[in-house]
């Protein structure tokens, strides 16, 4: 079994390093100034300039495999580049134009939108011209099972009529987001995985209202373009919004966090290897009781402990990256479950250490270890509740055995 990367990806891999290191990390502490005067949404030129400078070094769309619309690049090549992306996740991944939710939208589109949808949305999203929102969770029904959603989608002619509230729309609350797409009920009458559709609702059409920004353990979180509350009431849409057929909502939208959950596991793992390195840091230079953190042994237990977590978590994510690369999504979703279970509890665990090692500064705004701890807090719960995928998961390990 070979481990190293291919040419390519060390190509990549060189040059995204030096773009964090030269562009990106210098620009953590400018992007919070210019997101604290005002607006964090609209003045943060800091981020236009990073993107045009990603733009010239080829580092550009590196999320999609279809070379018709990304860089061409498989999961296993992709994953490293992640990763490290998310050593910065609120300015790197969308730096590169590889930010959710557009990175899941994107790939909606050039999977199951018309020639009309991709011309229209596809293309100004991979130029980074736009964004897009993902309303699918809502806030009266336990979301986690997905066939809860209650929104209507009823036809009326030539048009579509939608109904209903939404929360945690990530991307909606960016005011360059010009498209959501939303999940609803055509059919509350078919097969219970069949009830759902999925249609194209540009955000100003008359009767969607942002209603407010949800909070993320206080932040606003810029990483993911914000989540907003949203009301549909009497939104017309041209029938031909419609994202592949009726009744195939829930499936599209199962192919389309399959990849999502991989990408934040590749990010996570680069937000605990940032933890780490800070820690390390942190304990070569604080002394505590007349000697340095680093010669306590709770400490040296903590960073040893943090190595053998992040290692492992890895290389279960680069397994499911090849898996996805040569069996299909649906041939590694055991992995792609493992790894939702695995990844975030490993980054949480890694962080929570680092803010211990930093103590007060840990959990101020003078180190990015409190917001990367709300983030993959988070991730326990977006694409997924831990126990959702345990239970799928255990279900699928049990069948193997039946009599």
């Amino acid at each position: 079994m070979d481990f190293a990367y291919d040419a390519r990806t060390e190509e990549l891999r060189d040059e995204l390093t030096r773009f964090l290191t030269e562009h990106v990390y210098p620009a953590e502490p400018v992007h919070a100034e210019q997101a604290a005067t005002g607006d964090q949404w609209s003045r943060t030129p800091v981020l236009a300039e990073l993107k045009a400078e990603a733009r010239k070094r080829g580092l550009w769309n590196l999320f999609l495999p279809d070379p018709r619309y990304g860089a061409g690049l498989t999961n296993l090549q992709y994953a490293p580049l992640a990763e490290l992306t998310g050593r910065s996740p609120h300015l790197a991944p969308e730096a590169v134009n590889c930010a959710a939710p557009d990175t899941g939208n994107m790939e909606l589109l050039a999977e199951f939108g018309s020639d009309a949808q991709r011309e229209r949305w596809l293309v100004p999203l991979l130029e980074g011209e736009i964004r897009s929102a993902f309303c699918m969770t809502e806030p009266e029904v336990a979301s986690s099972d997905a066939t809860n959603i209650a929104t209507r989608i009823t036809r009326d002619g030539d048009e579509y009529v939608i109904n209903g509230r939404k929360w945690w729309s990530s991307g909606a609350m960016d005011p360059r987001c010009e498209i959501l797409i939303v999940m609803g009920k055509t059919d509350p009458d078919a097969d219970r995985h069949r009830q759902q559709s999925m249609v194209l609702v540009p955000r100003d059409t008359p009767g969607v209202t942002v209603r407010r920004g949800m909070h993320v353990f206080g932040y606003s979180d810029g990483t993911h373009g914000g989540h907003a509350e949203i009301d549909f009431t009497d939104v017309r849409v041209p029938a031909a919004n419609l994202i592949g057929a009726e009744g195939t909502g829930f499936a599209i939208a199962q192919a389309r966090l399959g990849p999502g959950r991989i990408h934040h596991c590749m990010r996570l793992i680069g937000m605990a290897e940032r933890a780490l390195e800070l820690l390390c840091r942190r304990a070569n230079e604080r002394i505590a009781f007349g000697r340095p953190l680093a010669e306590q042994g709770v400490v040296r237990e903590w960073i040893a402990e943090s190595r053998v977590r992040i290692e492992q978590a890895r290389l279960l994510v680069l397994k499911t990256a090849w898996l996805m690369d040569t069996v299909g999504n649906k041939g590694a979703h055991t992995e792609i479950q493992a790894i939702k279970i695995a990844t975030p509890a490993m980054a949480e665990w890694v962080i929570d250490k680092a803010i211990q090692g930093y103590g007060g500064a840990g959990v101020s705004q003078d180190t990015p270890l409190a917001a990367l701890w709300a983030q993959t807090r988070t991730l326990r719960l977006a694409d997924g509740p831990d126990e959702v995928h345990r239970n799928s998961l255990a279900k699928r390990e049990l069948r193997r055995w039946l009599p």
